[in-house]
């Protein structure tokens, strides 16, 4: 397990999870979304690369459509 802040909640994830596995897991992937990990924005090609790590923080930030 690992320690990570997601959305300023500090959370226990299993090791060698990408973002787009947790994504998935919160049942988001898909959706028009921004994530930051560490403050620098993971570009929605990499979701599936990137890995998270130990100490991560992450912002995971939706998008509204509405008027």
């Amino acid at each position: 397990m690992i320690q990570v802040t997601i959305n300023g909640q500090n959370e226990s994830l299993d090791e060698g999870l990408s973002v787009l596995a947790l994504l998935q897991g919160r049942e988001l992937a898909g959706k028009r979304l921004a994530v930051e990990r560490n403050g620098e924005i993971v570009p929605k090609g990499r979701h599936g690369e990137v890995m998270l790590a130990e100490g991560d923080r992450l912002e995971i930030v939706v998008a509204v459509g509405g008027g």
